[in-house]
This record gives C-alpha cells, sequence and structure tokens, in this order.
C-alpha cells in the first residue's frame, strides 16, 4: 500500500473519531438504552391495582381434561398463566396454544408452576374432548389443566374476574369471540405484570406472534415467570 494511501486511511479514521466517538462518549455516560415499550424486565413486577387493592384471581372450581374437579386452590403456591380458548377456535387459540406449548416446554416440569385453559365453549369442549386436545399438543405437565363447566361462571369468571373479554358471537369465525391475552398470576393469587415505557403496567401479555417485532411478549412472560418463581 502506498504512503498516499496510509494517509488517507489515517484521515477518515481521525474524522470518524472526531465526529462519532464524543456520541458514543456521552450515551455511555448517560446508560442510554434503547427499548421497547414493553419490555422493561429489570423493574419489579407490578401488581394490578383495582379500587385500591391488588387484584386477585377470584374462586373457581370446574373439570379438567381428567373429569377431576379443578379450582384455584389447586394452584396455591404455584406461578401460574391462565388464558381463554376453546377447542375449535379457527383463529387465535392455535397460535396462543403453540406459545402456551414453549412455557411449557420451559417451565411444566416444576411442582411450583401450572398452566389453566378456561374453555369459552363448554358445551362443546366436555373433559373428552379437551383430553384429545390436549393430547394433540403433546401436553406432559400434570400442572396443566383445560377446564370446562357452567357456561355463565367461566363467562363471569373471564369478563369480570380477570377482565379479559370472551362472548359468543356467531357472526366471526368459530362462533365466539376473545381476547388473545395470557394472564401471569403469582404463588399468592395476584396477577401480575411488567410495566410499559411510561411505568404503567402492561396488566396482560399477548398470547399471539407480533409482526416485525423482534421481542415477543411470550418471550417477556417467560422472563416475568422466571422472576416470580425466584420470589
Amino acid at each position: 500500500m502506498s504512503k498516499l494511501k496510509y494517509v488517507g486511511l489515517f484521515l477518515v479514521i481521525l474524522i470518524f473519531g472526531i465526529l462519532f466517538f464524543p456520541q458514543i462518549l456521552n450515551r455511555i455516560n448517560n446508560q442510554t438504552i434503547i427499548e421497547s415499550n414493553r419490555s422493561r424486565s429489570a423493574e419489579p413486577l407490578h401488581y394490578i391495582i383495582l379500587n385500591g387493592e391488588a387484584k386477585k384471581v377470584p374462586e373457581f372450581t370446574f373439570f379438567n381434561q381428567d373429569s377431576l374437579l379443578i379450582s384455584n386452590e389447586d394452584f396455591s403456591a404455584k406461578v401460574h398463566v391462565a388464558e381463554f380458548f376453546f377447542t375449535s377456535c379457527p383463529s387465535i387459540c392455535p397460535i396462543m396454544n403453540k406459545n402456551m406449548k414453549r412455557i411449557e416446554e420451559r417451565f411444566g416440569s416444576r411442582l411450583d408452576f401450572g398452566i389453566v385453559s378456561f374453555s369459552i365453549d363448554p358445551d362443546h369442549d366436555t373433559p373428552s374432548v379437551l383430553k384429545a386436545y390436549a393430547e394433540s399438543y403433546n401436553v406432559f405437565s400434570q400442572n396443566w389443566h383445560f377446564l370446562t363447566g357452567e357456561k355463565d361462571m367461566i363467562y363471569n369468571l373471564a369478563n369480570n374476574g380477570f377482565n379479559i373479554f370472551a362472548s359468543v358471537n356467531p357472526r366471526v369465525a368459530g362462533g365466539f369471540e376473545h381476547q388473545g391475552y395470557f394472564a401471569l398470576i403469582d404463588k399468592n393469587g395476584f396477577i401480575r405484570s411488567r410495566s410499559d415505557h411510561f411505568g404503567n403496567p402492561i396488566v396482560y401479555y399477548m398470547g399471539l406472534d407480533e409482526e416485525n417485532v423482534e421481542i415477543q411478549e411470550v418471550d417477556m412472560l417467560i422472563e416475568d415467570i422466571d422472576k416470580l418463581l425466584k420470589e
């Protein structure tokens, strides 16, 4: 390489350093971090406060896929994730339970962790139907319960207990509509979540995959499950 080329390369490096090194140093000194507005994982998880009190999952008792009565007491001292779905759902439920399966693969062998999936179509989703559905996902955890029961009680639990919308709607595919959220519950039965960029609790985690998003909310949920298990 000629001396002239060496001089040119030196000038390029020098100019780059003059222009950009102060900006890099300033970002380090100010600890500037670029983050998603829903990915503040370093902070303690929020309680969901309603009417001045932390929101707790209300009592429930339903039959699971093995025709056993399961209540919220069966999740006592367990971190768990809850969802509302139905087995014949042609749209969002398969995506939700694909992601729930990821969670089971990570934590399903733990005795202090569980998953509860409430069917919003209990007329069709009998224990035997739920059993076949669980087998189709190769569910191995003894603490993943697919629950069915009286319709009014399930809808009251969804809409008032969790504030996760669910309803009958013959005009939509499958005949039911519901939100694709996962709820995270701690060992004491309180609903917990991380905060958004403004410090407000996100409340629920999206169980669906979002396009053009590097970190999915299911990834955040997995991080936060691990955090609660260590509390």
